[in-house]
C-alpha cells in the first residue's frame, strides 16, 4: 500500500533547492501541536500505541531495557494481541543495540532482552538493527520518528527512563504531534521500502543473529543506498510538485534525509535556514561543536547584525557528565571539551555578546540533562530534527527532520511558548570568562585536554564528537 502511495525511491539530487522550491506536504496547522515536555511524550505515545488500528513504525537510536523500554514494549505486545493485523516494525542502531553502557560493565546490550520477550510472548513486535557502518564509532542509525496511524510523534528522544522521564530524572528533548497520512506515509515509506528489506537490515529479538563481520559488505552496500536516498516528498521535481501549495490555515512540512558530506538535504537546508535569517536565529543543540560550514554562516549573520540565539546544554546538563565525587571516565571529559569550544567561540563573538546581538543560553536544571536540537527562523521556519549539528552529524550518522514553513505564522504561538519553556532553565552567557577555565577541571580532565592541544589532535576528536 505504502509502495503504491509513494511509487517507487528517487535518486536524490546533487543540489538541494531553495526553501521556498522545496515540495512540501500541506497540512492544516491545528493539527500540529507541540508538547510541553517528557512526561506529556511518553502519555501520549502509550495512548496512540493503545489506540493503534493499522501500524506502529518506530525509529530510534535506542529502545533501553530498563523500565520505559519494557513498558513500551509492553504496549506493543498489548496492542498485537487486541489487534492481530496491526503492522509493528521498530528500528534502532544495530551497533548500539548489543553492547552495554559506555563506562559500565561488559554486556550483550538491549537486543538480550529483546530476545527474552519475543522467546516468551512470541512474534508480532520485530526489532531490527540498521548498521549504517561496520564500526559504530564511524556512524549511527540516527533517524528519528514514531509512525502510528495517520499520526507522526517526532522527537530526538530515544526510548528509556530518563528520555521519557520514568523516574526522578528527565532529559529534556523537542515533542511534536503531527496529524498527517501524507507526512506519516513519508516517514513510514523509508522503513518499509528501503530499511527492513535490506539485507544489512537484521531482526536482533533472536538468540542467533549474524556477526557484524558476516556483514560487512552488505553494509556498505547500504550506505550506499542511504546516501542516495530521500524521503519521495523532498525529491519530488519543483517542475511538477505531487502536492497542492500551501492554502489558508495551512503550514507545509518536508521531511529531509541526510547521510555523508554529498547531497545531504538536511545539511543543505540547515546551511539555508541559516543563510536565510534576517531578523532572529535560534539554534539548539545539546553539544557544542558546530560543522565549520554551520559556524561561518553563524558568523556571517552576527556581522549581518541578524539577532542569534544559541541554547546549548551546560556541561554538568551534558549526558556524560559525571560529577566529581564519582570515579572518572575518559568519556567523561566529553563535556568540558564542549565547554571549551564554547569559550571560544563566546571570545571570539564577545563584542556582539556585549550589544545584544548574540545570545548564549546555558541550560541547566538540577540534575536533569539537555538534548534540544532544532532551529527557529524569523517566524515561518522550523526545523525539527533529531541531528546534534555537529561534525559527527554532518558526516557520519542517518539523520533527518521535518522542515516546516509556515509563512501564515500559524504555529508562532507555539514555537515562543516552547522556547520560554526551555529558557526558563537557561542562563545568559555574558562573557567567556563566565565559564569555568581549564585549570579549574578535574586534574584527569585537564591532563586529557592538554594532551590533545599539544599534539593537535582536539581537532580530530571534535570531528568524531
Amino acid at each position: 500500500m505504502i509502495a503504491a502511495l509513494l511509487g517507487r525511491w528517487r535518486r536524490r539530487s546533487k543540489r538541494t533547492p531553495a526553501l521556498e522550491a522545496l515540495p512540501c506536504i500541506p497540512v492544516v496547522a491545528q493539527r500540529v501541536l507541540t508538547l510541553s515536555g517528557p512526561e506529556e511524550f511518553r502519555e501520549k505515545l502509550l495512548a496512540l500505541i493503545a489506540a493503534a488500528r493499522e501500524r506502529i513504525l518506530i525509529s530510534t537510536l535506542y529502545l533501553q531495557d530498563d523500565d520505559a523500554g519494557r513498558e513500551v514494549l509492553a504496549a506493543l505486545y498489548a496492542a498485537k494481541a487486541t489487534w492481530p493485523a496491526l503492522q509493528i516494525a521498530i528500528f534502532v542502531d544495530w551497533h548500539r543495540a548489543q553492547r552495554g553502557l559506555i563506562g559500565k560493565a561488559r554486556s550483550a546490550g538491549n537486543a538480550a532482552l529483546y530476545a527474552e520477550i519475543a522467546g516468551r510472548l512470541g512474534p508480532g513486535v520485530p526489532i531490527y538493527g540498521v548498521p549504517v557502518q561496520k564500526r559504530e564509532l564511524m556512524g549511527v542509525m540516527h533517524l528519528k520518528g514514531f509512525v502510528i496511524d495517520d499520526t507522526v510523534l517526532y522527537s530526538g528522544a530515544s526510548i528509556n527512563d530518563i528520555y521519557l522521564h520514568r523516574h526522578q530524572r528527565y532529559r529534556l528533548d523537542r515533542y511534536h504531534l503531527i496529524d498527517s497520512r501524507q507526512v506519516a506515509d513519508s516517514l513510514a515509506g523509508l522503513m518499509i521500502e528501503v530499511l527492513r528489506p535490506d539485507p544489512a537490515v537484521c531482526v536482533l529479538d533472536v538468540a542467533l543473529r549474524p556477526k557484524t563481520s558476516s556483514l560487512h559488505r552488505a553494509i556498505g552496500n547500504l550506505r550506499r543506498t542511504l546516501a542516495h536516498s530521500s524521503y519521495l516528498i523532498a525529491a519530488a521535481p519543483v517542475s511538477a510538485p505531487v502536492f497542492a501549495p500551501i492554502g489558508g490555515g495551512q503550514v507545509g512540512i518536508t521531511p529531509l534525509l541526510g547521510l555523508g558530506t554529498r547531497g545531504n538535504a538536511l545539511n543543505a537546508v540547515v546551511l539555508q535556514l541559516i543563510e536565510r535569517a534576517e531578523r532572529r536565529l535560534v539554534i539548539f543543540t545539546p553539544y557544542f561543536n558546530l560543522p565549520r560550514s554551520v559556524r561561518r554562516a553563524i558568523d556571517e549573520k552576527i556581522r549581518q547584525r541578524c539577532q542569534v540565539s544559541i541554547v546549548v546544554g551546560d556541561k554538568t546538563a551534558n549526558d556524560y557528565y559525571i560529577p566529581v565525587d564519582e570515579p572518572f571516565s575518559t568519556i567523561g571529559a566529553l563535556p568540558y571539551l564542549y565547554e571549551a569550544n564554547l569559550r571560544r567561540f563566546c571570545k571570539t563573538h564577545q563584542e556582539a555578546v556585549e550589544q545584544g546581538r548574540l545570545d548564549l543560553y546555558l541550560w541547566r536544571h538540577e540534575k536533569h540533562s539537555f538534548h534540544v536540537k532544532g532551529l527557529l527562523v524569523d517566524d515561518d521556519y522550523a526545523l525539527l530534527t533529531g541531528s546534534n549539528i555537529n561534525p559527527r552529524a554532518w558526516r557520519l550518522d542517518l539523520e533527518n527532520g521535518l522542515l516546516i514553513h509556515d509563512p501564515q505564522r500559524c504555529l508562532r504561538e507555539q514555537h515562543e511558548a516552547e522556547l520560554e519553556r526551555i529558557l526558563a532553565h537557561a542562563q545568559r552567557l555574558d562573557h567567556h570568562r563566565a565559564l569555568d577555565s581549564v585549570d579549574s577541571y578535574p586534574p584527569p580532565v585537564q591532563r586529557l585536554l592538554k594532551r590533545l592541544a599539544r599534539t593537535r589532535t582536539d581537532h580530530l576528536v571534535n570531528q568524531l564528537l
